[in-house]
C-alpha cells in the first residue's frame, strides 16, 4: 500500500512551486491532526519531496511514527522558476497572466518547467517509485500538483494542466493499492 500525503498549509499569499517556505501554524496543526490516520497502517518507510513544506510535514509524521525519511527531489511540485515563493500580488505585476492553467502544454514558467516537463518528470518518478517500494506499506509526502498527476495515472485519466481532476486538501492522505 502506498499512502500519499499532501503537505500542510503553507503561506497562501505566496506562490508555492519550488518555494522554500515552510508550513504555517495552521499547516502544522493540520499535519498533527492527520497523524492519527497513519497510525497502525504498518508504514515501514517515509519518503518525501525535499521542499521545505513537505520536509516539515514528513518530519512531524516521522517523529510520531519513529521512522527515518528518505528525500526524493523528483517528487517536488512544478518548478515555477522566478515565481517560486513570490508574493502573488508581486507576481501579478511582474508576470501578468502567467498562471499554471493558462500555460500551453510546452510553455514553461519563467525560469521553470512546462506542464509537459512536469508531467513526464512525475510519471517517470512514480513508475520507478512503485517498482522500488513493491508491496511495502509506505508514505510519500508531496504536493497537490504531484498527487493530481499520480491520481490521474492511477485512474487512467489523461492529465492536463487545464483542469484539476483531484482537489487534494492540505495534509490530506490518499491510499493507493499496489
Amino acid at each position: 500500500m502506498i499512502y500519499l500525503m499532501r503537505h500542510g498549509a503553507d503561506p497562501s499569499d505566496r506562490y508555492g512551486g519550488w518555494s522554500m517556505y515552510g508550513l504555517t501554524d495552521k499547516g502544522r496543526e493540520q499535519v498533527y491532526n492527520a497523524i492519527g490516520d497513519l497510525c497502525n497502517k504498518g508504514i515501514t518507510n517515509i519518503y518525501s519531496s525535499d521542499l521545505a513544506r513537505a520536509k516539515e510535514t514528513a518530519e512531524i509524521v516521522a517523529s510520531a511514527l519513529a521512522l527515518e525519511i528518505i528525500y526524493l527531489p523528483q517528487f517536488r511540485e512544478s518548478n515555477n522558476g522566478a515565481l517560486a515563493g513570490m508574493l502573488k500580488t508581486e507576481a501579478m505585476e511582474k508576470y501578468p497572466g502567467v498562471y499554471w492553467n493558462a500555460l500551453d502544454w510546452t510553455e514553461a514558467w519563467p525560469g521553470g518547467e512546462s506542464p509537459e516537463q512536469f508531467f513526464h518528470r512525475i510519471r517517470s518518478a512514480w513508475y520507478d517509485f512503485k517498482k522500488q517500494v513493491g508491496k511495502n506499506n509506505v508514505l510519500l509526502v508531496s504536493h497537490g500538483g504531484v498527487m493530481n498527476i499520480i491520481l490521474c495515472l492511477e485512474n487512467g485519466i489523461s492529465y492536463t494542466n487545464k483542469q484539476t481532476y483531484f482537489q487534494i486538501k492540505d495534509a490530506e492522505i490518499v491510499q493507493i493499492n499496489v
